[in-house]
């Protein structure tokens, strides 16, 4: 899952925010950073580029995320880690990212009132979550796929994790009850570019959780064939471009 995640996914989906991220984090002059749900390193490297002077501990909770992370970008320390029950001491940094990773938290007041605990005073959060999964022009054309090859029993991880925590007023409400108060609250649309349709579904059938619910498929291969072809008739052929949207959040510890 890593290589597909990284091969298929990572340029596409998540190095354009990261660039965006990174921005808004260097802004901030931080010394020490804790990224958690770090994945593969999109936007791991791009803060080390951003902010080259900075100290840069990556965290997530699937080891070979790290491991793979580690291996592309090693300028960063690496730590296999659980957001709900962090490793580190309290108040060691004074700024903490994730980039589309809280939607996949169990439990994310408990994450929150984590990165509470390890921020320094007047410390400060950075993160961004999907839109819903219609405002992701990529997510859109393989959910509707799916609902086209599967249509009794769709999988609906897509709408339901990634794209699943998409109120502000529900985001404010956790960060709050965590001990956060949100700052800033932006919502940004990008463009994806990919180098084919089947690239994206590739990455999508292997490199997410959606590969597990397709495994009792009695053809498979035909299957994720069937889905490649519906987002390139949708999305076009060759080289592909999308929008998507997400929203940054920025929140800081509370005294």
């Amino acid at each position: 899952m890593p290589e597909a995640y990284e091969r298929h996914l990572a340029p596409v989906f998540f190095r354009p925010f990261a660039a965006d991220l990174a921005s808004r984090a260097a802004a901030l002059q931080p010394r020490r950073v804790l990224e958690l749900a770090a994945g593969t390193g999109a936007l791991t490297s791009a803060l080390l580029a951003a902010t080259p002077s900075t100290s840069v501990v990556a965290t997530d909770l699937n080891e070979a995320m790290v491991v793979t992370g580690a291996a592309l970008e090693p300028r960063a320390q690496w730590r296999q880690a659980d957001a709900q029950a962090l490793p580190f001491e309290d108040g060691g940094f004074d700024l903490v990212v994730c980039q589309f990773g809280v939607m996949f938290f169990p439990d994310r007041t408990a994450a929150y009132a984590e990165v509470r605990r390890v921020l320094a005073p007047r410390g400060q959060f950075l993160f961004s979550s999907w839109g819903p999964v219609a405002s992701h022009g990529f997510g859109a054309a393989f959910q509707n796929a799916l609902e086209e090859a599967i249509p009794d029993g769709t999988p609906t991880f897509l709408p339901e994790v990634p794209h699943g925590y998409t109120d502000p007023v529900q985001v404010t409400a956790d960060l709050e009850a965590a001990g956060l108060t949100v700052t800033g609250t932006e919502e940004v649309t990008l463009e994806g570019v990919a180098e084919s349709a089947a690239s994206v579904a590739t990455g999508f059938l292997t490199g997410t959780p959606v590969s597990a619910a397709l495994q009792t498929h009695q053809d498979l291969q035909a299957l994720q064939a069937a889905i490649a072809q519906h987002m390139t008739d949708h999305l076009g052929s060759g080289r592909v471009t999308a929008p998507m949207t997400a929203t940054v959040y920025t929140a800081r510890r509370r005294a």
